[in-house]
């Protein structure tokens, strides 16, 4: 994401200031999410562990969520290098990655709202979602996040600053920065709002019917929801505070948004790497759970609706 190369309230005439720094601790970090989150997701897409039990409808989205965690991480490589060595690939590039980037990270968050909506409905209500099919609400969910991803495609360029190339947003003015971030702040918040009633509304639920039996299924998905939530929460609250600084002129604000946000919007992509030791976690005790029992059936998504 953008906060990746360069920060919000970085000035443009700040000839004066001392010799670029490579960003260290968020290269390491994407490196890190890059090497664990690729092949991981790339085996969920292949094997689909501990997808047995769960609806078609919650595989669908299982499986956009994989497919939209692998997309965003294989953009990293072209940010890690310009990390060390500037940005050294173009305008169209810039312009491409930088929204595929975003089309990818919206695609996810919208992935798991979804998911938390739709185990809301089924666990607690035992209504299948919207009665939509998968494909049709993938495609949906898609064009959303095509369209919330234009501005990241019309407003990236590669600007140079003290002889450093950078890929980012241009803004002539602050003032016009601010409703961007808001735009931003409230659908990261609305996402995370849903994903948090979602899942405390299933706790409840599942917490008092005894006869729920499929815990592992359940487990599974409200670890997805919660790690999400988790991991996005620094970053939502960071830009929160970059448009008070932004709003207020507060310099000292500002600093704290600068080096914050590098390291909250690499955190965001450690969920990219997560979710597949998540899947093989839970496949792992369902396979445990069902040689313990003897074998015995566990209640899968479409007997839940029935």
């Amino acid at each position: 994401m953008e906060q990746l190369n360069c920060t919000m309230v970085e000035s443009n005439t700040s000839s004066s200031s001392p010799e670029y720094q490579p960003d260290v601790v968020p290269a390491v970090l994407l490196s890190i999410c890059f090497l664990l989150g690729v092949p991981g997701n790339i085996t969920v897409l292949l094997l689909r562990p501990s997808f047995q039990h769960l609806s078609s409808l919650s595989q669908s989205l299982m499986l956009n969520l994989a497919f939209s965690d692998l997309l965003c991480l294989l953009m990293l490589p072209l940010w890690i290098y310009s990390f060390f060595y500037s940005w050294t690939f173009g305008l169209e590039a810039c312009k491409l990655i930088t929204a595929l980037v975003y089309c990818s990270v919206y695609g996810r968050q919208l992935t798991v709202t979804m998911l938390a909506v739709q185990r809301y409905l089924l666990v607690v209500h035992l209504k299948k979602f919207l009665h939509l099919r998968g494909k049709r609400l993938l495609v949906l969910l898609w064009l959303v996040a095509a369209l919330l991803s234009i501005p990241y495609l019309v407003l990236s360029r590669p600007i140079t600053d003290q002889d450093w190339t950078r890929c980012k947003r241009h803004y002539p003015s602050d003032a016009q920065r601010v409703p961007e971030l808001m735009i931003e702040i409230l659908v990261l918040f609305i996402s995370l709002s849903f994903v948090a009633f979602a899942y405390i509304q299933v706790r409840r639920k599942v917490n008092q019917a005894a006869f729920f039996n499929n815990p592992q299924t359940n487990r599974l998905v409200t670890s997805i929801i919660v790690t999400s939530f988790v991991l996005w929460v620094p970053y939502l609250t960071v830009n929160m505070l970059g448009i008070v600084a932004i709003s207020l002129n507060n310099k000292s604000l500002l600093n704290f948004c600068t080096d914050a946000w590098k390291i909250v919007a690499a955190v965001t992509f450690v969920n990219s790497c997560l979710n597949p030791l998540l899947y093989a976690f839970a496949s792992y005790k369902m396979r445990q759970t069902t040689t313990t029992n003897n074998a015995a059936p566990v209640t899968t998504d479409e007997e839940l609706q029935e």
